[in-house]
């Protein structure tokens, strides 16, 4: 066994080849993606315990309301015939039971204005409403009433109840008033309306008038709520005037208004929604089915309430101006972008320069990227997104500049990091900006960052040692 001569100088390590260090890059960006697919969910975590802060902070004010109605509900008498084996004979058997028949009225104008404010509690913050919906409707009874099974002498008209559906009664106000040819009507909780969760209130009226006439109903509700308003349109035309001064609504449903009008002054708005469009009838022995608020949060699931047999509605959303959280996690979707470009930038000075850059400190700088997420997320709940922004990315810019100045030998490269850092995070804002153009520019990026690499190592054997071709 032959002893190492002290006096000889030690081999030096073969170093890897540009296709083997590229690899190797390759192999610590997949590592980084890692912690990157964590801070996503630590923004969906973030935003989940927002919603329910929001909800803690209105509870007992008022959900998201869906208003109905109102319709007369009318007793009647109908026959119902069965057979039954009794015996092994079939027996026939006539019973008389009760029913109701559902009335919507022919014509109904809603007016609203909601009168917001900002509820807020630690970092969280959330808009809530008070409005007072009142209109005008008008009922009477079709011609051929006989088509729908039921005769004027089978409905007791003394026994009918007017019925207002709204989906969180636990915001209803004082003040609420409902006139009816003229007399006022003492109002009673419960038996609402399907389209409302059967959440809501009703009247006992004579409803006598309807025999050969019609009934004029006068009503003012007023109620509380939170972040949208919703109502269920049935009758033979609804007409809805809404106004308000948040300057941020947001028209989402089955229907949009016909005219609208937003300023910083707030917004104003006219829907008119006809029965024909609605394709419902104006009586019915069944209940409705049941309306859900079609917030913006909700219309990537959206699908058209008439093609699945959902009922008709028409929301309004009263939005928040920016959703932080959205934007992190548009901007985390960057984040393989930043990753990638950084990488990319110290491998060609690697591979060029002659600067030799382990892995750990490959897996270093990416970890200071990926921290700028966390930072962004961390300061967007405290100071708002554009300034978490720039904190962050100054930071990070700061951390990863002067750490490339140790690990390349050189200020000057380094600067050259840190520009290009600077050049990426204000792309990327610009990106989050502009919605319409996001992937047309982040694809030409891409593209011209590649088109860079290929010019730049075009002369690169890829597979020779960098110690033998400097030999």
């Amino acid at each position: 066994m032959s002893e190492i001569d002290p006096g000889e100088p030690e081999q030096s390590k073969p170093e890897r080849s540009p296709g083997a260090k590229f690899l190797m890059v390759l192999l610590m960006g997949f590592l980084i993606t890692i912690p990157l697919f964590t801070v996503w969910l630590l923004n969906y975590d973030r935003q989940s315990q927002s919603e329910t802060a929001q909800q803690s902070i209105v509870s007992g004010w008022g959900g998201q309301q869906v208003f109905a109605g109102p319709k007369i509900a009318l007793p009647y008498q109908a026959r119902i015939t069965e057979s039954l084996e009794e015996n092994g004979k079939t027996v026939t058997r006539t019973n008389i039971v009760t029913r109701e028949l559902l009335v919507a009225p022919d014509l109904v104008t809603l007016d609203s204005e909601l009168n917001t404010e900002t509820k807020q509690r630690a970092i969280y913050e959330v808009v809530v409403y008070d409005t007072a919906m009142s209109g005008t409707a008008i009922f009477r009874l079709p011609d051929d009433l006989d088509r729908y099974g039921v005769s004027l002498d089978q409905i007791d008209f003394g026994r009918a109840e007017l019925r207002f559906g709204l989906s969180d009664a636990r915001g209803l106000a004082g003040d609420n008033k409902v006139i009816v040819n003229g007399e006022a009507l003492a109002l009673q909780p419960g038996k609402g309306l399907a389209e409302a969760g059967n959440s809501g209130f009703f009247a006992f009226v004579d409803a006598s008038s309807l025999e050969n006439g019609t009934i004029e109903a006068q009503f003012a509700v007023r109620f509380k709520g939170n972040r949208s308003v919703t109502i269920a349109p049935h009758a033979g035309q609804t007409e809805w005037a809404v106004r308000s001064k948040w300057p941020h609504p947001s028209f989402t449903g089955s229907f949009l208004p016909e005219k609208r009008k937003i300023d910083a002054d707030g917004f104003q708005a006219k829907y008119v929604i006809t029965n024909l469009a609605l394709g419902t009838s104006l009586i019915s022995t069944e209940p409705g089915q049941e309306v859900r608020p079609m917030r913006v949060s909700d219309m990537s699931r959206y699908e058209p309430a008439f093609a699945n047999g959902g009922s008709a509605s028409a929301t309004v959303d009263l939005i928040q101006p920016v959703d932080l959280y959205g934007q992190v996690d548009r901007a985390t979707k960057y984040g393989f972008l930043i990753i990638g470009f950084t990488f990319v930038a110290l491998l060609l000075f690697d591979l060029i320069g002659g600067v030799r850059i382990s892995s750990v400190q490959y897996i270093l700088v990416g970890a200071a990227l990926v921290l700028f997420f966390v930072l962004l997320l961390a300061f967007a709940e405290i100071i708002g997104f554009a300034l978490a922004y720039i904190v962050a990315s100054a930071a990070t810019i700061g951390l990863i500049t002067a750490y490339s100045a140790s690990v390349l030998h050189s200020w000057r490269r380094a600067s050259l990091i840190g520009g290009l850092l600077a050049g990426l995070y204000g792309a990327i804002y610009i990106l989050l900006s502009l919605e319409a153009y996001s992937l047309l520019i982040g694809s030409l990026l891409i593209f011209a960052a590649l088109a860079g690499v290929m010019f730049v190592t075009r002369r690169l054997d890829w597979s020779t040692s960098l110690s033998r071709t400097k030999a």
